[in-house]
């Protein structure tokens, strides 16, 4: 029996208050198993001596369901500790900040404003780490050019690539090339809690986490593993795109994690002869911002080195680039300014008027 199997058993024990099972609450601190024993922690929000034998009981039932299932030969021995909620402890003391950068939708270009914003925040001489969330379809080793440089593992801790001044990590280059990774959302939760926990990141000043698109289990699994400064939604022009960022950013409220500001990608195209084509429209995503009394960030335009440089792993010669690296170094100033004022505590709702 693995961890696995233990975190699809739990996958189906139903908090009896919320009705949601205890995986997707995020309420399970420690998951210990073998054959003979299994251990668990699961925090909860009740103290309610009923709630605990109700957990208890299903969890018991379950465990005798999947262990004659494995053709195990005896029930594991079940050690099961509930706590409560208090003040959680940091699990990454020595990063000053998390910070997710999100969106409603694929294909946004959410890993290309993840990768500038740390290296602007880099380029102001910062400590940055970014950590790539989305285990379904990692892109920034291609886009850090990682593919070649052999992961390191020291024991059971990830050490992170280091390249442009950041410290990087991505399940990317810890599972073979091309590898599909079908995972079900409790294997979803446990790779995630691995990358960001197991990486040896030192000290750090901000560490960034590209998430997946959508509203799914992994940001549901930041929100509820670390203590989130605040979260970036990346959206294009369209309305189809604002109507899935919207979504995003409620999530991201809903779990209580602040907004610290919109960008708006793919934001125009300037020809060589000085003609700017807004392919996509223009002003949607600050037009979503402003109706939602949200920061807005600002834009990055279509450019083709944004691309290029990208697909060559070395994206960090686009803030050298006259014109563009003005307006990333720009955009990473703003979203400096929205970090600095959430750790003050001035991160408040902003009054648009029209």
């Amino acid at each position: 029996m693995n961890q696995e199997d233990i975190y699809k058993l739990l996958s189906e024990v139903l908090d009896p208050e919320s009705k949601r099972d205890l995986v997707s609450l995020g309420v399970v601190r420690r998951v210990e198993c073998s054959n003979e024993s299994i251990s668990l922690q699961i925090e909860l929000s009740s103290e309610n001596p009923e709630v605990q034998s109700d957990l208890r009981s299903q969890i018991s039932s379950l465990l005798r369901q999947k262990t004659a299932e494995l053709a195990l030969r005896r029930v594991p021995e079940l050690d099961l500790e509930f706590t409560t909620v208090g003040e959680k402890p940091n699990p990454l003391p020595l990063v000053r900040s998390v910070i997710a950068v999100g969106a409603g939708k694929g294909g946004v270009g959410k890993s290309t404003v993840s990768v500038h914003l740390a290296l602007a925040l880099a380029r102001m001489g910062r400590k940055v780490g970014i950590l790539d969330g989305d285990i379904y379809g990692p892109s920034l080793p291609t886009m850090l050019g990682l593919e070649e440089i052999p992961p390191k593992i020291d024991g059971n801790t990830i050490i992170p690539f280091e390249k442009d001044g950041l410290k990087i990590v991505s399940i990317g280059r810890l599972v073979e090339p091309e590898k599909a990774l079908v995972w079900r959302g409790p294997m979803a939760h446990g790779a995630f809690r691995q990358l960001a926990l197991q990486s040896d990141w030192g000290e750090l000043d901000h560490l960034i986490v590209d998430l997946p698109p959508g509203t799914g289990d992994v940001p549901l699994t930041l929100a509820q593993l670390l203590p989130l400064t605040g979260a970036v939604v990346v959206c294009t022009p369209q309305k189809v795109a604002q109507d899935d960022a919207r979504r995003a950013i409620r999530m991201f409220q809903q779990l209580g994690v602040s907004i610290l500001g919109v960008v708006e990608n793919m934001s125009g195209f300037t020809a060589p002869d000085g003609t700017t084509i807004d392919l996509f429209g223009r002003g949607g995503a600050e037009d979503m911002a402003a109706s939602m009394s949200l920061p807005f960030l600002g834009r990055l335009p279509i450019h083709p080195e944004l691309a290029a440089r990208g697909d060559t792993g070395e994206p960090a010669s686009c803030h050298d680039i006259e014109g563009l690296g003005g307006t990333l170094q720009s955009l990473g100033e703003a979203f400096d300014h929205r970090i600095r004022m959430a750790e003050r505590g001035e991160d408040r709702p902003t009054l648009v008027i029209r």
